[in-house]
């Protein structure tokens, strides 16, 4: 057997060579057997310092398995995190090439911007609200490097929380001008609605998942700064993006947002 390190560098080769051969790899879990949630925070560590040494830059982070009823279905607790590079960022209704996804699903989230570091030892609501500059409707492209998205919470941890891209709306609110908890959304795809839901859909407000994220960020000695970008988690659920597809998210009070998705035939570049 091999060391565990060993290991944990397999398992990161194991997901990487997915972008550069599209050949998906089975569960880690599976090839993996005994991974825990240090072994998968470890993996996608590894990877993150490979994007890092190519040029990318980290903007911010993404938080999932924020509804409860996913957790259940994982058998966790609590959710999870992963790194947000600046190659993933669509304005609205920029046109994304579909080759650099990954199986990808869209969901609707809120966006925090953050003006203040949140450096403290345990952030609290207070620090959190009083760190947020603004917020934005948001899509985030899911995507994951696990053949038919066979995932438990290893798995996902280990890909990054299982991300791909996202698209930001050009309308920053204030705190103060919407009702996180309450907010409703409606995701639809050319028209007709595919997805619906609210704040209260993540983790009771989205405000609770930037807090949980701060904390986790800031045990781990990596606390979130200003300027980061929070993608806080799924305001409802999310749905499979074909070529073409062409998905518009509308949150009360907080407008609204377009992905479109290049046909399978285009010839732009990936960036």
């Amino acid at each position: 057997m091999p060391s565990q390190p060993a290991v944990l560098a397999e398992a990161a080769d194991a997901l990487w060579r997915v972008a550069e051969t599209g050949i998906y790899t089975q569960p880690l879990r599976v090839a993996y057997p005994g991974l825990d949630a240090a072994d998968a925070y470890a993996i996608q560590r590894m990877n993150t310092e490979r994007r890092l040494a190519g040029g990318r830059r980290v903007v911010g982070c993404k938080i999932g398995l924020t509804a409860r009823a996913v957790q259940a279905q994982l058998g966790v607790d609590q959710p999870d995190f992963g790194v947000l590079f600046d190659d993933m960022s669509f304005g609205d209704a920029e046109p994304i090439p579909m080759k650099q996804l990954q199986q990808p699903k869209v969901e609707a989230e809120i966006a925090f911007v953050l003006g203040r570091d949140l450096d403290m030892s345990n952030p609290g609501h207070v620090d959190v609200i009083k760190a947020v500059d603004h917020i934005l409707p948001a899509i985030e492209i899911v995507g994951s490097r696990i053949a038919n998205w066979d995932i438990r919470f290893v798995d996902t941890v280990a890909d990054n929380a299982s991300s791909g891209a996202f698209v930001l709306g050009g309308s920053p609110r204030s705190l103060g001008e919407v009702d996180l908890r309450l907010c409703g959304m409606v995701m639809s795809r050319r028209g007709e609605p595919v997805s619906v839901g609210a704040g209260a859909a993540c983790l009771g407000s989205p405000i609770n998942a930037v807090v949980w994220l701060a904390r986790t960020m800031a045990a781990l000695g990596r606390p979130l700064r200003a300027g980061d970008l929070v993608l806080s988690g799924a305001l409802g659920p999310m749905v499979p993006v074909a070529p073409g597809d062409v998905f518009e998210t509308l949150i009360n009070g907080l407008g609204g947002v377009k992905a479109v998705f290049e046909a399978a035939d285009a010839t732009k570049e990936s960036r």
